[in-house]
């Protein structure tokens, strides 16, 4: 039940270093610490472990910024949200992990890549195109803790202010990783192992979440984008190597 130390070490630097992208930028910790956790400890163990953090997390950071979320399109997001998560708890389950590892990676380096490179994409005038975004969100989160990226560039694409694309974020990641934890739990995913590293991470989660919020007040955010993006394109190469 219990980790090595080194590998204990490993987990809990890991969780506070997402928990603190996530406080200083308001997302990223899902997608920085699935790929480093997975290639020590494994996806089985990795996904439900971010999931429950991730969730932590969330609910921390949207109780200083609920009043700011767009209603309208969260509810969209996270219906369409909840109609992928079935579908990614199979794909997780079912398909292979280096097939798995090869999604993830790609991920990774596409949206590291999109962030980078800021292609002009078209404004979406229309709120119903949350829900493809928010299907293609369900899917990602619930296979790989990784529902962020649609949900940012529908955002981007919608022209939200900084405000409510924090906030709005906040309360999807809320409801969406609710319903990512409680689908890890019926599949059996929070074993002991598990339950006992999310635990043992709480004091990191919480340090790394109060140096967040200090950096936030200190760092130029896209600055600090851009290097988590950097970062994300290396660990996606990372992940697509045999």
């Amino acid at each position: 039940m219990t980790a090595p130390l080194t590998e204990l070490v490993y987990v809990l630097l890991v969780v506070g270093a997402g928990a603190f992208i996530r406080a200083a930028v308001g997302f990223g910790d899902d997608l920085l610490a699935m790929p480093l956790l997975a290639l020590v400890i494994g996806l089985q163990i990795a996904t439900p472990l971010v999931g429950i953090v991730s969730l932590l997390v969330t609910i921390v950071l949207l109780a200083t910024s609920w009043r700011s979320v767009n209603l309208a399109a969260s509810w969209r997001l996270i219906a369409a949200s909840a109609l992928g998560a079935p579908v990614g708890l199979w794909v997780f389950i079912h398909v292979d992990e280096w097939m798995m590892h090869v999604v993830l990676g790609g991920v990774l380096i596409g949206y590291g890549a999109y962030n980078l490179l800021r292609p002009g994409l078209p404004p979406l005038h229309n709120e119903r195109w949350a829900f493809p975004f928010g299907l293609v969100a369900g899917i990602l989160g619930s296979a790989y803790n990784t529902s962020g990226p649609p949900v940012i560039i529908y955002g981007t694409m919608r022209r939200w202010s900084p405000e409510v694309f924090r906030a709005t974020l906040q309360g999807f990641f809320l409801v969406n990783g609710m319903m990512i934890a409680a689908g890890h739990a019926v599949a059996g995913l929070w074993t002991a192992q598990v339950l006992w590293l999310t635990l043992l991470t709480l004091p990191a989660l919480a340090l790394g979440m109060l140096a967040g919020i200090a950096a936030q007040r200190r760092i130029s955010p896209d600055a600090f984008s851009r290097v988590v993006f950097v970062l994300l394109i290396v660990l996606g190469g990372i992940f697509l190597l045999p």
